[in-house]
């Protein structure tokens, strides 16, 4: 198993707690299931929180301020994680996401956010809000395409990502924007950037029918799955969970279609979309 994760207090505000929380809890000569005990959390909550990918609560800062005579240590500086760009439902997902060394996800009805393109994430955001002010789509287009940076390193993460096929099918922003954002996918999958599979309707039932599904790995620190609904989202973080949601994802793997066949099935669709355009 690797060692716990040698963090830059400096990095963020998640980053000097988790370094803080480690180096207390050591000196206390508590595992992390010992301090986890009285906040009502596991140790591999514990370990997140020393990690920096997950985000300490105020009554979790309280209680860790009063276990480890922190003298207020860790609830003067738990302010500062309360600030984000994102959705209360999805903020410490994304926060996770710029530490995970692997992602991976199943999209039953829409490309997942990393691999969006501004105008599909533009048609996706309006449908979610069609009285918002221009700006205030202009905010969430712009934080989700910053998520997107993380693509940006030849390497890291590890993004595989298995589509359902009604994500290629459904339309959202109009012919041409979908031929955009499977051309964007498609380019990724050659650039070997991103796994890409698609789970095609003929697979028939499988384990994931209930919802999307995404899966974080990390270094030094226990695996994370976020699940999604309208307006919802939560991340869990129990050993055994997680295995579960893991065996789901791999099961569904087995019923998509090869990288090879998919890349072939997206950009068949896409040029479908452009061809289509053209002649309205």
């Amino acid at each position: 198993m690797p060692g716990p994760k040698k963090l830059d207090p400096s990095a963020s505000p998640r980053a000097l707690l988790g370094a803080e929380l480690r180096h207390r809890r050591e000196g206390a000569g508590l595992s992390q299931d010992d301090l986890g005990a009285p906040l009502f959390v596991s140790g591999s909550f514990i370990g997140q929180l020393e990690a920096g990918t997950r985000r300490m609560q105020a009554d979790q800062a309280q209680k860790l301020d009063e276990v480890l005579d922190a003298g207020g240590f860790f609830t003067r500086n738990c302010a500062a994680l309360k600030k984000s760009k994102y959705p209360d439902h999805f903020a410490e997902a994304a926060e996770a996401e710029q530490e995970a060394t692997a992602i991976r996800e199943y999209a039953p009805l829409l490309i997942p956010s990393l691999l969006q393109t501004e105008a599909y994430a533009r048609a996706v955001f309006r449908a979610y809000q069609p009285t918002a002010t221009e700006d205030v789509i202009d905010d969430l287009v712009a934080a989700r395409l910053e998520r997107a940076h993380l693509l940006a390193d030849p390497t890291t993460p590890l993004v595989w990502v298995v589509l359902d096929e009604a994500v290629l099918r459904r339309h959202k922003g109009g012919r041409a924007v979908m031929a955009e954002a499977l051309r964007h996918i498609a380019a990724l999958a050659h650039r070997h950037r991103a796994i890409v599979q698609v789970l095609p309707f003929s697979a028939g039932a499988h384990g994931a029918l209930a919802g999307p599904l995404k899966l974080m790995s990390f270094p030094g620190a226990p695996p994370l799955a976020y699940l999604q609904g309208l307006g919802t989202g939560q991340l869990q973080d129990d050993p055994a969970t997680v295995r579960q949601y893991e065996l789901t994802y791999d099961l569904v793997v087995a019923s998509a279609l090869s990288p090879g066949a998919s890349l072939a099935l997206i950009e068949s669709v896409a040029e479908d979309y452009a061809h289509a355009d053209k002649q309205l």
